[in-house]
């Protein structure tokens, strides 16, 4: 199956999508990067997800990219003796760690890392910033504050602490038995939420230990303070709007996405777009033209997947959202401006055989009219880097290694294939050769442009490019 997308898809499975024949009709929909949000659901219903997915896989030869999404420490209130409670502007409202029912003078907050963090007058944040609290003084056990924005306060409803650096790991003891459940079964890619520090990731990775990627989510401002070491220290990143617009003000989002973005591209970490993307969808049958804009923005700007949360968890229309938001990227990306937008934002290559290697093969296809360009790879590096490029012809990921097809299957533009591993250079033309023709991409005596390390097998020595026709072993190496 090959996919006219580059810009790849990201959908959430949930309540609404967790029934194989949905789950395949999400994949033949658009879906190239299945997420597991471990925030909802038991293990039994993850495994059952994983299964499922695996299926579709084997029945439909394609990698599929399955995508562990970790709750995180995320902070809430306690619970009122009513269920709900109207907070005034003005009001006093308190803050305990003391663990009583609620009223409308004071509620429980069972984490006493917030009250050493606090210094007034610092805001606090309830239900995703419906509610907006000024701390008036505070103690190691309590913190007494006024009520700026009003509303309805009802039980166990989020808590942020802007601007503050809360001495919180990004992994509960909850994450943890969740990220090795996800790792004993095979998923992919690791999302760590609430990011704040470099040491946040340099822990996951101790645990992860190359069993999945390590994707870092920025949805916390101290994260940003960190941009550049956190995207490096990575191997994806995900843009989560969601929450970064609840610590930050909204007309600071926009700007932020595009500095992730291309410091992700240039750095070569694959990187996707979160958060409210089709939300009406969750309801409505179509988007609104503003939503399919924010789609639209994502993929000019180069992003390598563009991602449906609750519209396909729990919305109405699950297919449908994810075959509009197919039918948005593929749209966009056949705008000539997209590709103005790609080469005037084109990435320097380092002063790397790799790089120039991958440099010089988007270059060959070009000037030659090359059908595509095949990578041979086993950790996936090769393969990133000449999506790195963003040429204008397709990029085939060939792989012994069924992991990295997986992983690959998340990179813009990367159609990923797990073939037989290459014993010399005219088997791995044969392999290129055979996979182009049979998946559409060429016809016999077609040229395409290929590329790999040598000596096979080691990750990141791309160190060669071959000129090949189609059906014809014979090829020009350089």
């Amino acid at each position: 199956m090959r996919r006219k997308h580059l810009t790849k898809i990201v959908a959430t499975l949930g309540p609404a999508s967790e029934q194989p024949e949905i789950i395949r009709a999400l994949f033949q929909a658009g879906v190239d990067v299945f997420r597991l949000n471990f925030s909802h659901g038991t293990h039994a219903d993850k495994k059952s997800n994983i299964e499922i997915i695996r299926e579709v896989e084997k029945e439909t030869g394609r990698p599929i990219a399955i995508m562990m999404d970790l709750q995180g420490p995320k902070l809430r209130i306690g619970q009122f003796s009513k269920g709900a409670v109207e907070l005034n502007v003005g009001d006093a409202f308190r803050l305990e760690l003391e663990d009583n029912q609620g009223s409308e003078e004071r509620v429980t907050l069972p984490h006493a890392e917030i009250f050493a963090a606090l210094n007034a007058p610092t805001d606090l944040l309830l239900d995703d910033g419906k509610i907006r609290l000024k701390v008036k003084d505070s103690g190691p056990d309590f913190a007494d504050t006024e009520v700026i924005t009003g509303g309805s306060l009802s039980d166990r409803k989020g808590v942020n602490v802007p601007g503050v650096l809360l001495p919180l790991s990004a992994l509960t003891e909850k994450d943890l038995r969740d990220m090795n459940f996800g790792l004993d079964n095979g998923v992919d890619i690791c999302a760590l939420s609430f990011v704040q520090r470099p040491q946040d990731l340099a822990d996951a990775r101790k645990l992860i230990q190359n069993r999945a990627a390590l994707l870092t989510k920025f949805e916390k401002p101290a994260a940003i303070q960190h941009l550049t070491e956190l995207v490096e220290m990575s191997d994806m990143v995900m843009v989560a709007r969601g929450d970064l617009g609840v610590e930050m003000p909204p007309e600071e989002v926009p700007v932020l996405q595009k500095r992730i973005v291309a410091l992700s591209r240039r750095m070569g970490k694959p990187v996707i777009v979160a958060t409210q993307m089709l939300e009406s969808m969750i309801n409505a049958p179509t988007p609104t033209r503003a939503e399919a804009s924010d789609v639209a923005t994502a993929v000019y700007d180069g992003a390598d997947g563009v991602m449906l949360s609750a519209e396909t968890a729990a919305g109405k229309y699950p297919i449908e959202s994810v075959a509009i938001m197919n039918r948005i990227v593929e749209h966009t990306e056949n705008d000539t401006q997209y590709r103005r937008y790609l080469e005037a934002d084109r990435v320097v290559p380092e002063a790397t055989a790799a790089d120039a290697i991958s440099a010089a093969a988007n270059q060959v296809a070009e000037t030659l009219s090359a059908k595509a360009i095949v990578t041979y790879t086993t950790s996936g590096s090769t393969t990133r880097r000449a999506a790195r490029e963003r040429p204008d012809v397709p990029v085939i990921g060939l792989t012994p290694s069924v992991e990295t097809a997986r992983k690959l299957s998340a990179v813009w533009g990367v159609h990923s294939v797990h073939t037989n591993d290459a014993r010399d250079f005219s088997e791995m033309v044969r392999f290129a050769s055979d996979r182009v023709l049979s998946d559409g991409f060429a016809e016999i005596g077609d040229r395409i442009v290929i590329t790999a390390g040598v000596p096979f097998g080691t990750p990141g020595a791309t160190n060669i490019l071959r000129i090949a026709r189609v059906g014809q072993f014979a090829g020009q190496r350089i």
